[in-house]
């Protein structure tokens, strides 16, 4: 029987969640069910084509509350945002859904279920504990920031392990996240079943329309290696740079690769420029560059507002190429183009990492770190002949010393790491794959009938957003 399913998200803009977001949504409507998106941000100029073109259906709710406070109360305010994003769905049609999917955020679960009376998936990315209380490495945590934010965080984690305590059924994206979610969520009975993201592979397939300007920006027969990541500190994306520049010294050495002239790193990923992060991190791998006397240059698609830094660019033929906010067109360009030699996925300790899918599914080699999500869909064998990939330890020396023996792959054996990669994609990692297994996690949710909600529990959490959304108002106010 079709559903009606009600997706939730904070931000739909550009990141690998977003894209799980949008997939999964795209995958439940192929199977015949209604899907709608609701969300506190939603820029058409910033965002997956599919949540524009009419292929789904997105209700943006813009709150009046910014995303921060001088750079701080970012999860205060990502709550208030949220609640303000529900209070308008009670307001108007929470309960003509059948089931709700909700990811990232937990904080609107009790008001859909003893409010709207409505049964709630969530999917878990990764605890947000753990993203903002230190650098979160398996088995410890680094604790940083001040006694003060500490304190500030404590009620922050505490509503975060409540309320998801309160769905249904929990998902995790990867072995490695279902694992920590466990560790560190002792209270919550629930062990969240691994629901690996899965991609749209048709949206991979190779591009035939070479003379598309966004496509001929980026076009080049210099041999590439490209990397596709956000903007931020956290995706470690100066490894990638700092590796490349090694291996550029290593061609310079006599008698290697001598097949290989003037190679170059793209470096894609979303970025906007109302977030300080984007801008930081952006700045911070020009010096990289910089520092490694590496030329550069700073584009974004013709149809992009985002605005270019200005900094001083090399336009021809750069070192390195920062591409903002690239299109899906641009993006399957780059992964399927003959002259691209490998994917660099810079993210240690990620929560599973939907860009070396992608890579995989355009029969691209991947250079990934050896933790996290990558080691769940990166195989890398001995003997190399089942590889798709190379698994290895962020440090700069050795990934260009992988770079070095992605590059004297021979045309052999390059096809045949192709086929190994593009069979893994597409039988483990397909939107279809994942579509089915959501389906019936949604399903089975949906079958638990309505939500009892005694007068007690109801007026309880009404008191509970009703406080909460006062509590911030009161901040914002001050």
């Amino acid at each position: 029987m079709p559903l009606r399913i009600a997706f939730i998200h904070p931000d739909l803009g550009i990141g690998g969640a977003e894209r799980l977001v949008v997939d999964a949504a795209v995958g439940l409507q192929k199977l015949g069910h209604t899907v709608e998106i609701y969300t506190s941000h939603h820029d058409p100029a910033h965002c997956f084509d599919e949540t524009r073109d009419g292929t789904l259906t997105v209700h943006a709710i813009h709150p009046p509350f910014p995303r921060h406070i001088g750079g701080k109360f970012h999860i205060l305010l990502a709550h208030l945002r949220q609640l303000h994003l529900i209070s308008h769905m009670l307001r108007t049609n929470a309960s003509s859904y059948d089931v709700y999917f909700v990811d990232q955020l937990s904080t609107c679960i009790p008001a859909l279920r003893f409010l709207a009376q409505r049964r709630v998936v969530f999917y878990c990315h990764f605890p947000d504990k753990l993203l903002a209380n230190g650098e979160f490495v398996e088995g410890k945590m680094k604790k940083r920031g001040s006694l003060l934010k500490r304190a500030y965080r404590l009620p922050m984690d505490w509503l975060e392990e409540v309320t998801t305590r309160n769905a249904d059924i929990i998902l995790a994206n990867s072995r490695f996240t279902s694992r920590v979610f466990k560790a560190y969520f002792p209270s919550i009975p629930q062990e969240p079943r691994v629901v690996h993201p899965g991609i749209n592979l048709l949206s991979y397939e190779p591009v035939s329309d070479c003379e598309e300007p966004d496509i001929a920006m980026v076009s080049s027969t210099r041999p590439t290696f490209l990397s596709l990541n956000r903007f931020e500190k956290k995706k470690n994306v100066a490894l990638a740079i700092d590796a490349f520049a090694l291996f550029k010294k290593d061609l310079s050495k006599e008698g290697h690769h001598a097949s290989l002239t003037s190679p170059r790193l793209i470096v894609g990923g979303g970025y906007d420029s109302r977030v300080e992060e984007n801008m930081m991190t952006l700045v911070s791998l020009i010096d990289h560059a910089k520092a490694a006397s590496l030329s550069y240059n700073i584009i974004s698609p013709s149809s992009s507002r985002t605005p270019i830094p200005p900094f001083n660019t090399t336009h021809r033929d750069p070192d390195v190429l920062f591409l903002l906010n690239f299109t899906t067109s641009q993006r399957a360009a780059l992964l399927s183009a003959s002259s691209t030699l490998a994917l660099l996925y810079t993210p240690t300790n990620e929560h599973f990492g939907i860009v070396p899918v992608e890579a995989m599914s355009s029969g691209l080699p991947v250079l990934a770190c050896n933790n996290g999500g990558p080691t769940e869909s990166v195989i890398d064998a001995d003997p190399p002949s089942a590889r798709t990939g190379w698994l290895r330890v962020s440090e700069p020396s050795i990934w260009a010393a992988a770079l070095v023996e992605i590059a004297e792959l021979t045309p052999s054996e390059r096809a045949a790491l192709a086929d190994r990669a593009r069979t893994r994609a597409r039988e483990h990692f397909g939107m279809e794959a994942m579509a089915l297994k959501l389906e019936l996690a949604l399903v089975e949710a949906a079958r638990m009938g309505q939500v009892p909600a005694p007068a007690v529990l109801w007026f309880g959490s009404f008191v509970m957003v009703a406080l909460f959304a006062y509590l911030m108002a009161t901040i914002y106010a001050s």
